[in-house]
């Protein structure tokens, strides 16, 4: 049977009079890859905060590991790993001083600490590093580093906040490449991120959240298929130029951008055949598979939102 570690119903979080996050459900199964997704202030931090047992609930019901942290922090804690949004590392120790330093919170014997040491070096790729100090690390580095720290107590649950933030493309897929391996491994993860291509890659179910509100929940491939078309066409004008005027009846929806017309359809070459036959004629054309970004921006909207 799955079991469920985390478990929330009517979860809210308020600061002041400012509600955080407002009544979510939420259940995390056991060995699956589980994402928080949406924009800056959604919510999603406060959440992972309430999980992670460091921010008390306002109201609604939370368990994790099958306990409550209200009463349970630091049996909860102990087997957890936490990556928190920005590195928190020592940067006047050395990579394997950071790991063994870390271990000895959670009781491990010195021996036992270096032996965790130089297995999670070698997951992180960083054992030519392993007496090398923090501080001049490249960002992909220290956020690997930062991955294997929260694995040094074997943590069943493992709370990835913004895992990949300012990290160029390389540094990024090896990233998942480690996290693919953790799950593979049987870890359970929970990820936040507002990276769509990211999401899509490493979780296995989601919710989108926007306004401290749940907005959709499901897979990648469910929420695209109950939130946007098979394919887009984006047609691409001088900005000025566009309008939907022309192409409204080619597809399921038409959204109109200051540079481009988006025809959701579920055949986008028909509908670029037709706009042709109907004398359209962009600057340049584009078919592609819906996303899960369509799906995000339908969602939560295209407008910031400080």
């Amino acid at each position: 049977m799955t079991t469920t570690l985390v478990e929330a119903e009517a979860l809210t979080k308020r600061f002041g009079t400012f509600e955080a996050v407002q009544g979510i459900d939420v259940e995390v199964r056991k060995g699956e890859a589980f994402g928080f997704l949406g924009p800056n202030g959604a919510g999603k931090s406060s959440t992972m905060r309430m999980i992670s047992c460091v921010s008390p609930r306002s109201g609604g019901v939370l368990r994790v590991l099958g306990m409550d942290p209200d009463t349970d922090g630091p049996r909860i804690r102990a087997r957890l790993g936490v990556v928190p949004q920005q590195d928190n590392l020592d940067d006047e120790l050395t990579v394997r001083q950071n790991l063994e330093v870390y271990g000895r919170y959670f009781g491990l014997s010195r021996a036992a600490v270096r032996e965790k040491a130089v297995e999670l070096m070698g997951f992180a790729q960083l054992t030519d590093r392993a007496d090398a100090e923090v501080e001049p690390l490249s960002g992909g580095m220290k956020r690997r580093l930062t991955i294997a720290r929260s694995l040094v107590n074997d943590p069943e649950l493992l709370l990835l906040d913004e895992p990949t933030t300012g990290l160029d493309p390389q540094a990024r897929h090896l990233l998942w490449d480690r996290l693919f391996r953790l799950k593979q491994s049987g870890v359970t993860l929970i990820i936040t991120t507002h990276y769509m291509d990211e999401a899509e890659q490493l979780c296995d179910r989601l919710v989108v959240m926007d306004g401290g509100r749940i907005a959709a929940e499901g897979s990648p491939g469910e929420l695209i298929r109950q939130h946007a078309t098979r394919e887009v066409l984006e047609l691409r004008f001088p900005p000025g130029e566009q309008s939907a005027a022309e192409v409204r009846d080619l597809a399921e929806r038409v959204e109109v951008l200051p540079d481009r017309v988006l025809l959701y359809t579920a055949d986008g070459e028909a509908a670029l055949a037709a706009a042709h036959a109907r004398g359209v004629r962009p600057v340049s054309s584009l078919v592609r598979r819906s996303s899960l970004e369509d799906v995000f921006l339908r969602l939560t909207g295209r407008t910031l939102v400080d």
